[in-house]
């Protein structure tokens, strides 16, 4: 019996020079059981410089960000340089091609989508999300910053809780990350 755990919505917003990163707590195994409801998906690497969230396999997840993190200290904290090489070697390390994940990094210039077909996108608008329930989050999270003035971290968590009533593999126990 293969044992999948899925399920998160990783929001991030750049607005006003600083940038938030959000994401909820569930972990969902096979599709239909919540695991755990406080999972922490968003977190601080890089001696609080870079800011990372996570979506897919947890156990791949924390394989990638291991792996940036040792390409931050190769290149010296420079963030598209490090996930360019990680997108790199993810595409093409025989054993990485088969890790189920996506990531969002950032530091306090720009955000990141990185995932393992060797992309590497600068969202436009800088609005962007993963996770079953990114799209959600990233409507919301546009909604938001084109209608009111609310920082970075107040959008980014308002659109996290907006998918967490939409989107039943996502929660309301939010982190949020931010960096100015």
């Amino acid at each position: 019996m293969e044992t999948m755990f899925r399920g998160t919505t990783i929001c991030a917003v750049k607005r006003d020079g600083k940038i938030a990163v959000a994401g909820d707590g569930q972990v969902t195994m096979q599709n239909s059981i919540i695991f755990k409801n406080n999972a922490q998906k968003v977190r601080r690497i890089y001696n609080d410089q870079v800011v990372i969230g996570f979506a897919g396999s947890v156990a791949d997840a924390f394989s990638l960000s291991e792996k940036f993190e040792e390409m931050l200290n190769k290149f010296a904290g420079n963030l598209m340089r490090s996930a360019v090489e990680l997108a790199q070697l993810w595409r093409t390390n025989k054993v990485m091609r088969q890790l189920e994940a996506l990531m969002i990094v950032a530091d306090k210039n720009q955000v990141l989508i990185v995932d393992g077909t060797g992309n590497v996108i600068e969202p436009q608008d800088n609005i962007c999300a993963i996770g079953s329930g990114g799209n959600f989050a990233l409507a919301a999270a546009k909604a938001l910053v084109q209608n009111t003035n609310l920082s970075a971290k107040e959008i980014a968590e308002k659109a996290l809780k907006i998918a967490s009533e939409i989107c039943v593999f996502t929660n309301d126990h939010i982190i949020v990350e931010e960096l100015n």
